[in-house]
């Protein structure tokens, strides 16, 4: 059985106490994580601490050329990444439409290649007479990065990259569900970085948690649940550390009457489905106009018939598990649910293999405001689809949860579509698709889905503090 190590000051480090990684597809042990300890954490906070001088002092197009080597490097282990990130998460290598663990590493690599070519320069405020006023951005120090199971290795390069490229250093933990693809990336790159400006530590909740109360951490960055988010930040307070939570969220989209049904049925199927629903701005809520929604429900159900859901490894595998056995009961529990309140499933809802977390592509109508399958967010391969007749009834209905991470609008009118989408409360629109993000546009939640962002050049000043800097003249 492989036992893989923790990545400390450039160093590959043992522990002596280990947990096994399920595969989700056949519930077997793919190889066995390293448990750290917090020990192990202040060692690598240390290590952080002590190459954060050298790093920050150089320039960004250093920093550029190293993360640069670090894509290349990845992209060369493209085929040991993506076959252990199916083993672990679940997700087929290929799958519907591409959007398993190919598609998940193409994004590491544009990612990282997109962020490590920007830069933040200094900003002229004022020049006259009497005073040059500058902005400058200084890196924080060391970053604690926090990440989720659902897109391990993307979302860990979401976090460290910005942070890198704007002169901090990083201790990452990933989630304990699927730590392995980044602790191979951690060996993979160990000799491109100094020692200890990358860190990776693996565990329990309880290493997340020392992280965000550590006096030598200067911001945590976290993708993952509210409840989590929200004790992170109590934490935080005892050092005034920065934050960003990306916090999830229950994404509402609504299909107005002259929305083009053969059009929009693949868009809205594929954003609903990504990662096989286990995505945090995916489409979990579809409120459509009466006069369209059965069109709708048929043209979804007729694509969901053709839809393959099983072991992420075979090659004509759509969709694969739930990546673990309580996401995979949080989804059976909200269709029970669903279904004693009188729903309609237009199909999937039954389990037919239980020799992994396998669960059918599932759409559900004749459902309202108030049941689970609405109200939670299901994370999983399970649409609710909601009837409307009035167009104020759904953007009261979009907007009446807590959560606020993202949201869309499908017509063929985009300036009515633009109107309605800028009542939305979220932090991310689309009008006529769901779920796209690129490297180079902000991305973050409002209300409980947390604050913050990531991504472009605003991504970047959240890794930065400002320094005003005023040269008098008189």
């Amino acid at each position: 059985m492989k036992q893989f190590n923790l990545l400390i000051n450039g160093n590959s480090i043992s522990t002596t106490e280990h947990f096994d990684i399920i595969n989700p597809a056949n519930k077997s042990v793919v190889a066995q994580s390293p448990k750290a300890n917090i020990e192990h954490l202040n060692d690598a906070v240390a290590a952080a601490n002590a190459a954060f001088p050298k790093w920050s002092a150089l320039t960004y197009q250093q920093r550029r050329d190293l993360l640069i080597k670090i894509a290349d490097i990845i992209e060369s282990n493209g085929d040991e990444l993506m076959q252990l990130l199916t083993k672990e998460q679940g997700k087929p290598l290929k799958g519907f439409a591409n959007l398993g663990s190919g598609f998940e590493f193409g994004g590491t690599l544009a990612w990282i290649r997109a962020t490590a070519s920007m830069e933040l320069a200094p900003e002229v405020i004022q020049d006259n007479e009497t005073a040059r006023i500058e902005l400058h951005r200084k890196p924080l120090g060391v970053i604690g990065s926090i990440t989720p199971w659902n897109y391990p290795l993307l979302i860990s390069i979401w976090h460290i990259i910005p942070a890198l490229l704007t002169g901090n250093t990083v201790v990452l933990k990933p989630s304990e569900m699927t730590p392995l693809t980044v602790l191979r990336f951690g060996e993979l790159i160990k000799d491109i970085l100094p020692a200890g400006v990358l860190n990776i530590v693996s565990g329990d909740g309880s290493i997340g948690a020392s992280m965000s109360s550590h006096q030598d951490i200067q911001k945590i960055v976290f993708t993952g649940s509210t409840a989590t988010g929200k004790a992170i930040m109590k934490s935080a307070s005892v050092n005034l550390k920065r934050l960003t939570l990306e916090l999830g969220g229950n994404d509402a989209a609504i299909v107005l009457e002259d929305a083009d049904i053969k059009a929009i049925t693949p868009k809205i199927f594929a954003t609903a489905f990504i990662n096989n629903g286990q995505t945090c701005a995916a489409l979990k809520r579809l409120y459509v106009h009466e006069s369209v929604h059965d069109e709708l429900c048929t043209a979804l159900t007729s694509m969901a018939g053709n839809m393959k859901t099983g072991n992420g490894l075979v090659e004509d595998t759509d969709f694969g598990p739930l990546q673990n056995k309580k996401q995979f009961e949080i989804v059976n529990s909200l269709a029970e649910d669903a279904r004693k309140n009188g729903a309609n499933f237009l199909c999937g809802g039954e389990v037919i293999d239980d020799s992994g977390y396998f669960y059918p592509i599932t759409l559900v109508n004749n459902i309202k405001d108030g049941t689970r399958l609405v109200d939670e967010e299901q994370f999983g391969p399970i649409l609710p689809i909601i009837k409307f007749s009035n167009i104020e009834d759904a953007i009261n209905s979009a907007n009446r949860l807590s959560f606020g991470l993202g949201g869309s609008v499908w017509s063929t009118d985009i300036e009515k579509a633009q109107q309605i989408a800028s009542r939305l409360e979220c932090g991310t629109v689309w009008i006529n698709n769901h779920a796209m993000i690129q490297p180079d546009a902000p991305f973050g939640g409002v209300k409980a889905s947390g604050f913050g962002v990531e991504f472009g050049l605003d991504g970047l000043k959240e890794f930065t503090s400002i320094q005003t800097v005023q040269i008098s003249k008189s």
